[in-house]
This record gives C-alpha cells, structure tokens and sequence, in this order.
C-alpha cells in the first residue's frame, strides 16, 4: 500500500508543551544523538539498533526520514517537550504488517517515562493513522516482557490481538511478540 498518497502533518502541538514534529537531519543530529546516549540503559534490553548505535549510525538514521516521509514508508517524528528532543515516535510498516495497516512505534528518554508523553503521542498518530489512505488499523508490537511499552497501547484502547514467535534480536526479549491492535 502506497502511504504518500496522504502525509502527516510534519508537525502537531499537543497540549502542555508536547510537540510531534518530522527530524530535520543536520540539525537534530547533536541533541538527538546525546538523548539516545543517555537512554541507552533504558532502550537495550528492548531496541536491538543500540548495540550498533553511534554517532554515524544516528547520522544515518536522520538523513533517512526526509526520504523515508515522501515515499511513505514511515513518518517518522521527534518527540518535543518543552523545546528539548526526548525521543521518537512514528507511522511504519514491516512486511508482516497487514496491507490495510500501520505500526506505531515510539520510545522516550527514561526521565520522560511514566507521564503519559508516550501515550499522548500515540494518541496523536493513531488519529493520523486512520487519515492515511486505506489504513483501517493500526497496530503496536513489543516483546511481551516489555510491559511498558505494552500500556501504551492498553491506555489507547487497543485489543491484544495475536502473540506470535520472533527470533530474538535484543537482550530482554523473550521469542514472543505481543501484537495489539485498535480499529477504525
């Protein structure tokens, strides 16, 4: 399913001094790679990307979103609070994501946790979601010992859909994937 048919707005203001907005490469280069930095604790057991995580590959990372976002691959956002980067969310597809789908995926600096940042975001992007084209669910996947990442969509209203095997590529992750899902 083609994505570019309709984007995102690259930009949406939440309330209290929440902002989404699309990476700008060069110059979120330095505060974006000093926030994975200091997550890198918090993001291993579950992000298998930070075992090859550096400068370069952040750098990598940035410069492919612009691409990314016109092709409508994945609309990829910096979580903003109160002026400062303190993470990412986005709209992406795998290819074992449904045809009439999206994947929401986010995460947060640790001191940013447990207040709702996360599930304000999503929030956000499930409405945008469901403007896209054709797309009539969206879906979370997660490890399913990574129970933070599962109250997001818990808060959001999804339903625990299916648990399916993954082969593991990160060091808390136990083989199984909890998938959720919240329809149109």
């Amino acid at each position: 399913m083609d994505l570019s048919q309709h984007t995102p707005p690259p930009r949406i203001e939440l309330d209290g001094g929440l902002t989404l907005r699309a990476f700008e490469a060069e110059a979120d280069l330095p505060e974006f790679f000093q926030v994975i930095e200091e997550s890198l604790e918090h993001l291993r057991p579950w992000m298998p990307w930070v075992a090859e995580h550096s400068l370069e590959s952040t750098a990598r990372f940035l410069a492919g979103r612009a691409e990314q976002w016109a092709s409508g691959e994945a609309y990829s956002y910096a979580v903003v609070l109160d002026g400062a980067i303190v993470g990412s969310c986005g709209l992406h597809r795998h290819e074992d994501t449904p045809d009439d789908s999206v994947e929401l995926g986010y995460w947060l600096h640790p001191s940013t946790t447990g207040r709702g940042v996360a599930t304000r975001a999503g929030h956000a992007l499930v409405e945008e979601a469901f403007r896209l084209p054709g797309v009539t669910g969206v879906e979370v996947v997660h490890d399913v010992a990574n129970h933070a990442s599962g109250a997001v969509p818990a808060r959001l209203g999804f339903t625990a859909h299916l648990r399916r095997p993954h082969e593991p590529t990160a060091p808390a992750e136990t083989g199984e994937d909890q998938v959720w899902r919240l329809s149109k």
